[in-house]
């Protein structure tokens, strides 16, 4: 399983979506549909926000072993 710095760089990716520009942190909640305050926090104490991920999935059609796994 990927550790949390892991999959934000999945998730980054994600919605680079093959673009060479930038993706933030604020682009990564915005996705999960999380506050930047409530991101930060989350980066900050290294947890994961699961549910926020798998909701992303769900609503994507994405396979959530995709970001969770190598």
């Amino acid at each position: 399983m990927r550790d949390f710095q892991s999959i934000i760089y999945v998730l980054k990716e994600q919605v680079a979506d093959g673009r060479r520009e930038r993706v933030y942190d604020k682009d990564v909640a915005k996705l999960l549909n999380i506050s930047q305050s409530k991101f930060a926090t989350i980066k900050k104490r290294n947890s994961t926000p699961f549910v926020a991920i798998l909701e992303y999935c769900h609503r994507e059609g994405l396979c959530c072993s995709e970001i969770f796994f190598d």
